[in-house]
C-alpha cells in the first residue's frame, strides 16, 4: 500500500508545478489560445491611419463603379480628335460579343445605345415587374387580353410592326443583344411611337424570349382594327370565311396563306381561337397586320353581309358533286371553310349557297383546313384576278 500510495505521491505527473508553471489544464489553455487568436490576430488589428476599412464586396462595387466611370474606354473623345479608323466601344461592350463589320460601321458615326436609351426615357425593371408579368400573361395566353395586346419579338416581326404602324403599347430592350446597326434604328423608330421603353437585363429577357438567339427587342403590339363599314372590296374580289376554326395555327396559316394568294380579307364567325394567341401570330408570319379580318357575332350576320354585296357563297363540302376546278367562279367570291371537328355550321346550309369539293383519291377522306383552303383559295383567285388580266408569273 506504501509503495502504491507513494507512486501516486511522487509521480513525475503528480508532481508540484515549478515555480511560474502554466498551471491551466490543456482545455482552459486552448480556450485561452482561441481568444488570444481572435483578440490580437493581425486581421482584427485596429486598421492604420488612412486605411481602407471597406468590406471586401464593398470595395468589388467600388471598383465596378470606377471602372464604368473612369475607365479610357468609356471616356469621351477630346474635342476636335479624328476619330476616323477608331471604334468606340459600346457601354455594354464587356457583356456582348465583338461587334461584327456592320456594328463597328455604325458606331464609328458615333451612336451610342446607352444615349439612344437615355434620349427615349427607357426605364430599367426586374423580373418581377407588372410589365413583365403582363408579357408572360400574354404569353401563356390565359388571362382575359381586353386590348388585343400580342408579342412581337425580333428585327423581322417589328419591322412589319413599323411598316403597318401597327399600335406600340410598351417596348422591351436588352442592350446586351442589341449588337446591329439596323437593330438601333428600328429602336429609335419604334421609342418615338411608345410612351413605354424598358430595359432588361440578358437574364431577364431570355426568360421571357421565345427564341433561341434573342434580337433583344421585343413590344407589346396591338392588334390592328379594321372598318367593316369602311370594307369595300372590289368586283373581282375573294374572301376566306373561316367558321369555327378551333386550332390557332390553322388560322394563322389560312392567313398567311391570304396574304400570299391575295385574298382580299377573312371573316370569322364562330370564332374558337383568340386571334393574339402567340401559334396564330407565329403561324401567321405577319400577315395578321397585313390582312384585312373582320369577326361577326353570328353566322346569319355574316351571310346578311356577303348577300348585301353580291358574293355568292361556297361551302367546302366533301359531299358536293362538283369539283373546285369545273367552277368558272369570275365574281364575288366567299369560300366557306369549316371547324377542324364538326366542319360547317347548319346555319350556311340555309338561303342561297353553292357546294365545292376537292377529290381524294386516296384512303383519306379530307384535307387539312388550311391545306383544303390554299387549294380552293389559289383556283379562285386565279379565275377572279389572273385569268381576266391576262397575268402570268414574272419571267
Amino acid at each position: 500500500r506504501r509503495t502504491a500510495e507513494e507512486e501516486r505521491r511522487h509521480s513525475p505527473k503528480r508532481q508540484a508545478p515549478r515555480l511560474g508553471a502554466d498551471i491551466t489544464s490543456r482545455a482552459s489553455r486552448m480556450r485561452r489560445t482561441a481568444e488570444e487568436e481572435r483578440r490580437h490576430s493581425p486581421k482584427r488589428q485596429a486598421p492604420r491611419l488612412g486605411a481602407d476599412i471597406t468590406s471586401r464586396a464593398s470595395r468589388m462595387r467600388r471598383t465596378a463603379e470606377e471602372e464604368r466611370r473612369h475607365s479610357p474606354k468609356r471616356q469621351a473623345p477630346r474635342a476636335g480628335a479624328d476619330m476616323r479608323g477608331k471604334t468606340p466601344l459600346p457601354f455594354f461592350h464587356k457583356y456582348t460579343k465583338p461587334l461584327d463589320k456592320r456594328g463597328e460601321k455604325w458606331y464609328r458615326y458615333g451612336m451610342d445605345i446607352q444615349t439612344l436609351l437615355d434620349g427615349c426615357g427607357a426605364r430599367a425593371i426586374g423580373e418581377q415587374n407588372p410589365k413583365i408579368k403582363q408579357i408572360r400573361a400574354v404569353s401563356s395566353n390565359t388571362k382575359p387580353n381586353p386590348h388585343k395586346l400580342f408579342i412581337a419579338e425580333g428585327i423581322w416581326m417589328l419591322q412589319l410592326c413599323e411598316k403597318f404602324r401597327t399600335p406600340i403599347d410598351s417596348l422591351f430592350l436588352c442592350p446586351a443583344h442589341i449588337r446591329t446597326p439596323e437593330a438601333l434604328a428600328l429602336v429609335q423608330k419604334l421609342a418615338a411611337r411608345t410612351q413605354e421603353v424598358y430595359t432588361v437585363s440578358e437574364k431577364t429577357f431570355e426568360k421571357i424570349s421565345e427564341r433561341g438567339q434573342p434580337d433583344g427587342l421585343l413590344a407589346l403590339a396591338q392588334l390592328p382594327a379594321h372598318d367593316l363599314a369602311a370594307f369595300d372590296p372590289p368586283q373581282d374580289a375573294v374572301l376566306l370565311v373561316l367558321d369555327g376554326i378551333e386550332i390557332p395555327g390553322n388560322v394563322g396559316t389560312m392567313l398567311r396563306m391570304a396574304d400570299g394568294a391575295g385574298v382580299d380579307g377573312v371573316f370569322l364567325c364562330n370564332r374558337k381561337a383568340r386571334m393574339t394567341h402567340p401559334k396564330l401570330i407565329k403561324g401567321s408570319q405577319g400577315a395578321v397586320l397585313s390582312v384585312p379580318f373582320f369577326e361577326f357575332e353570328s353566322v346569319e350576320s355574316c351571310k346578311s353581309w356577303l348577300s348585301s354585296h353580291g358574293f355568292t357563297v361556297y361551302l367546302a363540302d366533301t359531299r358536293a358533286k362538283l369539283y373546285y376546278y369545273d367552277e368558272p367562279f369570275g365574281k364575288k367570291t366567299a369560300l366557306v371553310m369549316g371547324s377542324e371537328r364538326y366542319g360547317i355550321s347548319r346555319d350556311w346550309y340555309e338561303g342561297d349557297f353553292s357546294m365545292i369539293a376537292i377529290p381524294m383519291e386516296g384512303s383519306c377522306d379530307s384535307l387539312n383546313v388550311g391545306v383544303a383552303a390554299t387549294v380552293l383559295a389559289y383556283e379562285a383567285v386565279k379565275k377572279n384576278k389572273f385569268l381576266p388580266k391576262g397575268l402570268r408569273p414574272e419571267s
